[in-house]
Parts: C-alpha cells; sequence; structure tokens
C-alpha cells in the first residue's frame, strides 16, 4: 500500500445504486491500510416517499429521515442526504474517494477504473446492455461529479471478474457481426465472487486450486464456477437476466417465448422487459411475493411449492453444468441473502446435489455453520456457507487505485 493511502485520517465512501435505492457504506483506513466499515445506510423508495437510515457497524441507528408523501424524490435529492449526513459525521476528516459498483464494463475493463470524462462516456455507452442497471449505477457518479468535482471517485465492474474466460465460454453462437456488436457472454456479481475467491485460503487449502461453484442466491441469483480463484463459466450471459430463476426475474428463457410475447400476446417491448425482469421469477411464478422467507412460511400452499421446486430444481441443474465445466467439483459455495440465511434451500439444493458426492449434514446447516456436508473436506466435495462482502471489495479496489494514481 502506498505511503499516499495508508496512514490517512480520511475515508472512503462506497455506493452502490439501483433503480429505487442507494446503499452506502463508509470506510476508515486502518493503521495497516486496511479498509474497515464504520457506517452503512441506504435511501429506499427513490422515485416516491422515500426513507433514509443509516447504521453503525455494530447495528446503532446513527440517523434517519422520512420524506413526506408526494415528494417523488430523485437520485440526486437522495445523493444530497447522504452527502449532509456525511458533513456532519466525518468530524473534520476528508473524503478521499467515492467508489462506485458498476455492473457492466464492456470488453475493455477488466479492473477497476479512475473516473473521467472519456471513461464516462465508456460506460454511458453500454448502458444498451445493461438498461436496468447501467443508468442508475451513473447517475451518482455524474451528481457527485457536479457537487464534489475535485473527489476522485472509481468504478468498481460486475463484469470484470468474469473478463479472463475463454471465447468458447462467452462466444454465442451468433454470426460474427453480432458477436463484433458486443453480443456476447459477459457474467456479472463479479464483485461478489472476487471477495468469495479472495477468502477461499482462510476456508480450506483444497478450495485455493480446486473446482469451486459459487452460488450468489439473493434477489437477483448466479452461480460461478472457479478454478484456482479464478471464474471459468457463469449462469448469467449478456444480461443479468440470464441464467436461475430470481426473485422477480425469470432467468433463462428460449428467446422465442419473446418473439410469442411480441406477436401473439401482443406485448410492447417495454411491457415484455418489465414482465421478464420484474413480474417473473418467483414472484410470478408464487404470485405471492419474492421473498425467500414469505414464501418459506407459505411453502404448503401448492403454487407456492411449485416455485420454490422450480426455483431449487433450476439452481441443481445449472451446478450440474458448472461441475461439467470444471470437469468434477472439490466445493460449493453458498453466499448472499438466501445462500446465507436459506437453511431450506441450502438442503434441498444439496439433496439434488447429492450425485456429486456432497452429503449434507443437517445440524450444521440448521446452526449456521461454516462447513455444512459430512466428512473431510481434503477427501470428499464439501459445501460452505460464507457472506459475501460487495462493498469491502469496493472499498479495497478503491485504495489499489488511489495508491496506483498517487
Amino acid at each position: 500500500m502506498s505511503q499516499a493511502v495508508q496512514g490517512q485520517q480520511g475515508v472512503l465512501l462506497v455506493i452502490n445504486a439501483g433503480s429505487s435505492s442507494i446503499k452506502f457504506s463508509v470506510f476508515e483506513i486502518e493503521p495497516n491500510g486496511d479498509p474497515h466499515e464504520r457506517f452503512g445506510g441506504q435511501v429506499e423508495g427513490i422515485g416516491g416517499a422515500a426513507q433514509f437510515m443509516v447504521k453503525s457497524s455494530d447495528g446503532e441507528l446513527v440517523g434517519s429521515h422520512d420524506w413526506p408523501d408526494g415528494s417523488a424524490v430523485d437520485h440526486d435529492q437522495a445523493l444530497h442526504q447522504i452527502d449532509d449526513w456525511l458533513n456532519a459525521h466525518l468530524q473534520g476528516r476528508p473524503l478521499l474517494a467515492c467508489s462506485h459498483r458498476v455492473v457492466h464494463g464492456g470488453l475493455r475493463h477488466a479492473e477497476p477504473v479512475l473516473i473521467d470524462d472519456a471513461v464516462l462516456a465508456e460506460l454511458e455507452a453500454l448502458c444498451p446492455l445493461a438498461p436496468l442497471h447501467q443508468p442508475h449505477n451513473l447517475g451518482p457518479i455524474r451528481a457527485m461529479r457536479a457537487r464534489q468535482p475535485n473527489l476522485p471517485q472509481i468504478a468498481c465492474f460486475d463484469t470484470a471478474f468474469h473478463r479472463g474466460q475463454s471465447e468458447v465460454v462467452q462466444q454465442f453462437a451468433l454470426p460474427q457481426a453480432v458477436t463484433k456488436a458486443g453480443v456476447r457472454r459477459y457474467g456479472f456479481h463479479g464483485l461478489s465472487y472476487e471477495y468469495i475467491a479472495s477468502v477461499l485460503p482462510q476456508v480450506h487449502p483444497r478450495l485455493v486450486t480446486g473446482r469451486v461453484i459459487v452460488a450468489h442466491l439473493g434477489n437477483g441469483a448466479s452461480l460461478c464456477a472457479m478454478k484456482d480463484g479464478r471464474s471459468m463459466a457463469s449462469t448469467m450471459g449478456f444480461s443479468a437476466l440470464d441464467g436461475l430463476a430470481m426473485g422477480t426475474r425469470c432467468g433463462s428463457l428460449d428467446p422465442g417465448v419473446v418473439f410469442h410475447l411480441l406477436r401473439e400476446m401482443k406485448l410492447a417491448p417495454d411491457q415484455v422487459e418489465r414482465l421478464l425482469y420484474r413480474e417473473s421469477g418467483l414472484l410470478g411464478m408464487s404470485g405471492v411475493s419474492n421473498d425467500m422467507r414469505a414464501l418459506r412460511a407459505r411453502a404448503t400452499e401448492p403454487q407456492v411449492r411449485l416455485a420454490l421446486d422450480i426455483y431449487v430444481h433450476r439452481i441443481v441443474r445449472e451446478i450440474g453444468s458448472m461441475a461439467a465445466v470444471l470437469g468434477g467439483l472439490d466445493a460449493l459455495v453458498f453466499t448472499a441473502g438466501i445462500g446465507e440465511h436459506g437453511v431450506d434451500t441450502r438442503a434441498e439444493v444439496l439433496q439434488g446435489c447429492q450425485w456429486l458426492g456432497l452429503s449434507l449434514d443437517a445440524k450444521r446447516n440448521e446452526a449456521g455453520e461454516r462447513c455444512i456436508t459430512q466428512g473431510d473436506p481434503a477427501q470428499v466435495p464439501s459445501a460452505w456457507v460464507i457472506p459475501t462482502d460487495e462493498e469491502g471489495m469496493l472499498a479495497r479496489h478503491a485504495l489499489a487505485v488511489l495508491a496506483r494514481t498517487a
């Protein structure tokens, strides 16, 4: 770590912006140069009567604000609230940089980058490849540049971790002209997978160079096949719509279904997009909710049970495809909200993966232990629960970029 960064008394701001929310974290730099999260918060309900809340690292509520009904709060107003709170709580410590999660980095960006006019223009040109994510990722960057033009801002990409995959994995069976236009498999959730790869050496020696499948199971969900800590394949492809069934997204779909929706059901393209991204998945199948906790509480209802079974079936099926890419399996890692807390989901997935040599230890699973399978992980395939830390990765990347540019 450069002395220009190590030992500074300032803080880092990490921002993860979505269509209706902005999540943020504030990191201090420890004496050894590592980032330490002090505060975490979010503005929810952007576009309507939004709510601001921030907590300290020990869970204490240290700030909140509710906008009145009819306010129609936008991203700039939400960022203004975050900025005001920061100014009141930094206690004179300078803001060193702001690190942003950006969903799409395209073909050029395989690592975090300091944002300037040229980089911002490149990222804006990628909006058609991630229309429901990229514009919202870039909005806070522009707003922060307007408010603090001299503040270094760093873009960290969800696609970057997958850029080393082979052309065989990345290309669709489409004409070369279409491929050259950028239609290919990019993969997402890369910051989460990168974090998991970084901590595998602390989990078990076999996982460092072994064949590992990571299941990032949240409202958005995907799998990543890793070898030697590198991405070999992912269930998400051209968009964050591909692969597993998710909270509100359909996952893998026969393209002919889209033609049918357009031609026979007379839906407009915007309606199809909304249907596949926001009205499908667990929400659409169950007709109840996209919240796994609510669905598990009603799992005896036939339609809810069917939705849960389809959700698990798709995970098990894709684990098989990832294992095929790796030529076998040494470990399966569960992470993100459902992966970290979904006891029943983990048990059902492992039941479907017994053929890979995974043998569930029900007591360990229910107790939330790190290893949840039977047997010696050095000898047989194992399953693990490892909390992800995308915000921590964003902070670490920011420090690395600042060190390089100091």
